[in-house]
């Protein structure tokens, strides 16, 4: 199953969701530099115009800035 890409009702936030449970407790991530011992949240932010990346149980949530396209970050996020 792949990930699936859900819109959530902040323009700015998309929902991946991922095909099983793979984080054992709620981790956010407010920059590159939080993230860098995560290797999947510091290659979000590694995409550029992510603010937030937060992760539970089966999901990721990323929050970009304003003027960055999703067309650029949700093939490359999922």
């Amino acid at each position: 199953m792949p990930v699936q890409v859900q819109q959530t009702p902040n323009p700015n936030a998309m929902k991946f969701t991922l095909p099983g449970r793979i984080f054992p407790k709620p981790l956010s991530f407010a920059s590159g530099d939080a993230a860098a011992a995560h290797p999947l949240a510091a290659a979000i932010f590694a995409l550029g115009g992510v603010y937030n990346v937060f992760m539970v149980q089966d999901f990721v949530t990323v929050n970009k800035l304003p003027d960055v396209d999703w067309d650029a970050l949700t093939a490359p996020v999922q």
